[in-house]
């Protein structure tokens, strides 16, 4: 077995000789996800190097220094400020490793070597696409340079993080919490939690947000911070570039983390969403632990269609969970929520009426087990 090699403080081909490490890790345009790393490197820059060799086989969140080869689909990356940086042949990027489930892009995985890969969502997000939806491009192109480490091995983004999970994650005393789950992406699921936060903060009521699954990316919580809520956490602050593929034990200590976490800024009500759809897998499993039917207190489901808000309803209700009210993308048009509403017994409710107060107080009362 061959011994990861540093990588040179300089590339001869990139860059001048006398540059470090240090030079390049400053230089390079970080991402949302490695944010935290960011904050890291303006207070200190120094001690960190990048390992590469054959045999290094990354993992989920590690964080990669590469070189941007090709642009493809995603042509700019989101900043640690949520900026969109345009991105040009042969930029370095501070990136993480991660698996990603988005029907309406790509199906990609961690890679198994330091081989050129993908970028694989504007968050900062690097792996090698497997699948990709019909309408998207070829993905844009990254070299790896090296993994970052430090003097005691490779870094990885939880070594950042603010938050980490609570290794006694148990029910505590907490406000009332709303869940908010969907058919699919795009079926208006962080809108419809944000208008709810905007109609639950207009009724004189503190709020917190969270979103407990998904992709790395800073649209969601900054939607939220400016519906009103008074605290935002997301996986990202857990050190977690997307959910995909975690244990089911694993997501839901995630789940009663960050809702106890949340619990402690004093709020009355918490709205945390779960990302993509119902039959989502990380999804589907999370509805049907302990820990989930423990936590929520009431349900908001989004739905792109009549069709799609029946089934979603019947799904949840199998796992023994009954939505308050259907909102969500169906609602823009006029028709298919009278479709809706005329097939379901729940209230269909404009995505925009949530935010409301006396619609969006509807949701503290429990719904019926």
């Amino acid at each position: 077995m061959s011994i990861p090699t540093i990588i040179p403080a300089a590339d001869s081909q990139e860059r001048a000789e006398n540059n470090s490490v240090e030079q390049r890790l400053v230089a390079a345009k970080k991402a949302y996800t490695t944010r935290f790393l960011a904050d890291a490197l303006e207070v200190d820059s120094s001690g960190f190097r990048l390992l590469a060799g054959p045999d290094l086989i990354p993992a989920a969140g590690d964080i990669v220094l590469a070189r941007v080869e090709r642009i493809g689909q995603l042509p700019r990356l989101e900043s640690p400020a949520s900026r969109r940086q345009t991105l040009f042949v042969g930029d370095e990027v501070l990136v993480a490793y991660a698996n990603r489930y988005a029907p309406d892009q790509v199906l990609a995985e961690v890679p198994g070597d330091l081989a050129p890969c993908h970028l694989i969502a504007a968050g900062g997000l690097a792996g090698k696409v497997t699948m990709r939806h019909g309408a998207v491009g070829s993905p844009t192109q990254l070299a790896p340079v090296g993994l970052l480490a430090d003097s005691r091995g490779r870094l990885n983004l939880k070594q950042f993080a603010p938050c980490s999970l609570d290794p006694d994650a148990s029910r505590r005393v907490r406000p009332h919490v709303v869940a908010v789950l969907g058919t699919s992406m795009n079926s208006g699921k962080s809108t419809a939690a944000a208008c709810l936060i905007r109609g639950l903060t207009s009724a004189g009521l503190r709020v917190a947000a969270g979103k407990i699954t998904g992709t790395g990316a800073g649209g969601d919580p900054r939607l939220f911070h400016d519906a009103g809520a008074v605290k935002v956490l997301d996986f990202t602050d857990y050190g977690y570039p997307t959910t995909f593929r975690l244990e089911t034990a694993e997501l839901g200590s995630l789940a009663m983390s960050m809702v106890n976490a949340l619990a402690e800024s004093d709020p009355e009500v918490i709205v945390v969403e779960i990302a993509d759809g119902v039959y989502q897998g990380e999804t589907r499993h999370l509805l049907n632990t302990e820990v989930l039917h423990t936590l929520v207190d009431s349900v908001l489901f989004a739905a792109a269609d009549a069709l799609g808000a029946s089934a979603g309803v019947a799904v949840l209700r199998s796992a023994g969970h009954s939505p308050a009210a259907v909102s969500g993308m169906l609602t823009v048009s006029p028709l298919a929520a009278s479709e809706a509403a005329a097939e379901l017994d729940v209230p269909v409710l404009g995505t925009y009426e949530l935010a409301q107060a006396e619609t969006a107080m509807r949701f503290l009362a429990p719904s019926p087990r």
